[in-house]
């Protein structure tokens, strides 16, 4: 099957108008479980954050790195080696709601656990322990690349999403070095530190896009003399919603102008189309058979409140797409739909100022009422390159679903979700979501640099690497995942 053309977008577009937001709201377990440890007393606790020139939390959120300290050694050896590893004990800190562990080289791993507690804003009410996912170097650049080559590059943990929140407290705590002898700990990595992080508020009504868990077909730009159609909402509004002109940056208008094709510049919706409407768009020729899934509607990176001057200026491209593999992004499942723009701007914040990638790391993302996202900037019919899938991130895309399905099954929202996405992008690159698809391996610790591997076009994280991700529990929707996609597609 011949791929279909995907047309070079131009820098033309006219500034456009946005529209008002009305985030779907979904039920959610809190982000914080009351402990019966007693409060802070005032005046007698921990220190509060000790880091150096940091900015205040702002618009656009904020990041705050504290390095940890050595701890005391546990009295009870069965919780590990005699060395006690590093953490910091409670303490109040500037508002945040992301938390992750970072070290200096990107190559150590750390083998040990570490775990986070902390405390929600307004209240003297502890979370319990929450595990933080250490393994998380397989959701990388490419080894060799500019991006992992850049010397700005850490080791870091996976995020975990906490909700509002402004006390915290870790450890970290190191495995043994050898399983039969518990008395001698691993080295754990140097420049340990924890970084918490303020996504910062979400987007003006005015200039954010409407999110709702199954998204309205809307008209193709320039047969509609109205934007409304831009909305993600089954159930417009009955008033038409006041538009407010907006000045855009250089660098939001250069993340909007890759999609002018799709949505006028400066839009926080990319709309749905119909199969029909999605052939015609994709310049299919007449009479021919085009196996394409309808275009999905799309939040922007506009949409969700992605601060454009944090990634670097350029995009970075391959030549196409083969496979998408599909992730979980282990942030826990703790929030909800309607706080999904706020994690999506945590975990892009920690991909690349704690990170040090050059851009949120997945080219797409979900969330668990099915809502889809724009992710790394460069265009959402582009071959794009991500950083998600150590080894395998040329000529793929990354999809992530928010949450954690290790133990917990996704939501047949979001599974759908994946089967739209993947119908509609993958189709446009001639790619058969049922098919195999042979791939190059860059280097990870399943497949040596060079090795040719067999893999299907629509694959989970640990087809590429020795991972759990994306969790047991989402991985076994893959194969319901492939099937509704190349239903969608036509085959």
């Amino acid at each position: 099957m011949r791929a279909l053309l995907v047309t070079s977008v131009g820098i033309t577009c006219a500034a456009a108008l946005t529209l008002p937001l009305a985030a779907p709201a979904l039920s959610a377990p809190p982000a914080h479980s009351a402990s019966a440890l007693p409060p802070e007393s005032p005046g007698a606790g921990p220190p509060s954050v000790r880091a150096a020139a940091l900015p205040a939390a702002g618009s656009a959120g904020s990041t705050q790195s504290l390095p940890l300290e050595p701890l005391a050694a546990p009295s009870d050896r069965s919780m590990g080696p005699a060395t006690a590893g590093q953490g910091l004990e409670r303490r109040t800190a500037r508002p945040f709601s992301l938390v992750g562990v970072v070290w200096d080289d990107a190559e150590a791993e750390l083998h040990g656990t570490v775990q986070v507690r902390t405390r929600a804003t307004g209240s003297a009410s502890w979370s319990d322990w929450q595990d933080v996912e250490t393994h998380n170097a397989e959701h990388a650049a490419d080894l060799g690349s500019d991006e992992r080559s850049s010397g700005a590059v850490r080791g870091a943990t996976a995020p975990l999403w906490v909700g509002a929140s402004d006390g915290v407290e870790v450890r970290v705590r190191p495995e043994p070095a050898d399983p039969q002898d518990r008395s001698e700990a691993a080295p754990l990595p140097e420049g340990l530190r924890l970084e918490l992080v303020d996504p910062g508020p979400d987007p003006a009504p005015e200039a954010a896009a409407e999110t709702a868990p199954e998204p309205a077909r809307a008209a193709p730009v320039g047969r509609t003399a109205t934007t409304a159609a831009f909305a993600l909402n089954p159930s417009p509004p009955t008033t038409t919603p006041a538009v407010v002109p907006e000045v855009l940056t250089a660098e939001a208008e250069a993340a909007s102008a890759v999609n002018a094709e799709l949505a006028p510049l400066g839009a926080s919706v990319i709309p749905a189309l119909t199969k029909a409407e999605t052939e015609e768009a994709a310049n299919v020729a007449p009479g021919a058979k085009p196996y394409i899934g309808p275009r999905p509607g799309i939040i922007t990176r506009k949409g969700w409140g992605a601060d454009e001057k944090l990634r670097e200026r350029q995009f970075a491209y391959t030549k196409t797409v083969k496979a998408a593999f599909v992730h979980h992004s282990a942030t826990g499942n703790n929030y909800t739909c309607k706080q999904a723009p706020s994690v999506l701007r945590s975990i892009y914040r920690y991909h690349v100022k704690s990170s040090g990638w050059r851009d949120f790391g997945y080219n797409f993302a979900v969330d668990k009422c099915g809502n889809i996202y724009e992710g790394r900037a460069g265009g959402v019919t582009k071959a794009v390159l991500g950083a998600h899938t150590l080894g395998f991130n040329t000529n793929t895309m990354g999809i992530a679903v928010l949450g954690s399905y290790s133990s917990t099954n996704p939501p047949a929202a979001a599974v759908t979700a994946v089967s739209k996405l993947t119908a509609w992008k993958l189709g446009l690159f001639g790619a058969n979501p049922k098919g195999k698809v042979t791939l190059t391996s860059g280097g990870s610790n399943k497949y040596k640099a060079g090795a040719k591997v067999k893999m299907n076009v629509i694959s989970g994280h640990r087809d590429g690497f020795a991972t759990e991700c994306p969790g047991a529990r989402l991985y076994k929707k893959l194969g319901k995942a492939r099937t509704s996609s190349a239903k969608l597609q036509g085959r």
